[in-house]
């Protein structure tokens, strides 16, 4: 009940004032079974149409985002035949990498190509946003510490360095235009995804696809880590990821989400450093 809608309601007077405004969610977050009544209640007023506001990344601020490591085992392979540089091996060797949240951008951005002369390509992906504090959380217990699911793409520049620095830069991890609560998605592990550029479908398959579902990758991460409300844990790509130029428009589509519209800007005329 709470993906987007024609209009918006503003429930900004819910959350403290004195929190910093990219902050916010995560308050909202953190608080929310007791809010949500209250929530419920705005949700049936009327609203500002969609066409009147600007969407931005509905989570901007979270602590960490952890993303799935080589989490289909076609997606892999293209790598492979492609000649990457990475070494082989799948999530169960590699587990995950964190990107950083100054990455993150919403729907009113552009994903900015930082280099003429360095691949970089695309990777639509499910975002889980946490809502519960989870440490050493059972499989079986996962699914309760989740808020929701929010379309999220993992851009990536190929080479040599590390997954984390490659991707990182600014604007490499649009999410939006909304989360959508977890009571919402009664299976995150049977989605049907669908990444397009300039129309042409370029990725597609299902969430089942994926070597460690949902409910491990929570298991997993919070053996390592604490996941905090609001933290995003990126699950992983499908095959067909390709290459963008300035100029493609992407558009990402997760069952049961709205629909991410993205556009590349070309880089400027620096080299890479590399």
């Amino acid at each position: 009940m709470w993906g987007l809608r024609d209009s918006i309601v503003d429930i900004s007077d819910l959350i403290d004032s004195s929190i910093r405004p990219d902050d916010r969610m995560n308050a909202l977050i953190e608080h929310w079974p007791q809010l949500r009544p209250a929530v419920e209640i705005a949700s049936r007023s009327v609203g500002t149409a969609l066409s009147d506001v600007v969407l931005r990344a509905p989570q901007p601020r979270p602590t960490k985002i952890v993303a799935a490591a080589a989490n289909h085992a076609a997606h892999l392979q293209e790598m492979t035949t492609r000649g990457s540089t990475q070494p082989s091996g799948t999530i169960e060797k590699y587990r995950g990498f964190l990107k950083a949240p100054s990455s993150i951008v919403g729907p009113d951005a552009a994903i900015e190509l930082p280099y003429h002369d360095r691949r970089i390509d695309h990777e639509g992906e499910l975002g889980v946003v946490m809502g519960a504090r989870a440490r050493r959380v059972t499989r079986e217990d996962a699914l309760r510490y989740v808020f929701g699911y929010v379309p999220l793409l993992d851009i990536t520049m190929r080479g040599e360095e590390d997954r984390p620095y490659r991707k990182s830069f600014d604007t490499f991890t649009p999410i939006g235009p909304a989360i959508v609560t977890a009571d919402e998605v009664p299976d995150p592990d049977v989605l049907d995804l669908q990444l397009r550029v300039n129309g042409e479908v370029r990725q597609r398959g299902n969430t089942a696809e994926f070597i460690y579902d949902v409910p491990r990758l929570i298991e997993v991460y919070s053996e390592a880590m604490t996941l905090e409300p609001g933290d995003i844990i990126a699950t992983g790509t499908v095959d067909g990821v390709s290459r963008l130029v300035g100029g493609d428009v992407i558009a990402l589509t997760i069952e049961g989400l709205p629909t991410l519209h993205m556009p590349v800007l070309a880089a400027d005329l620096r080299p890479s450093t590399t």
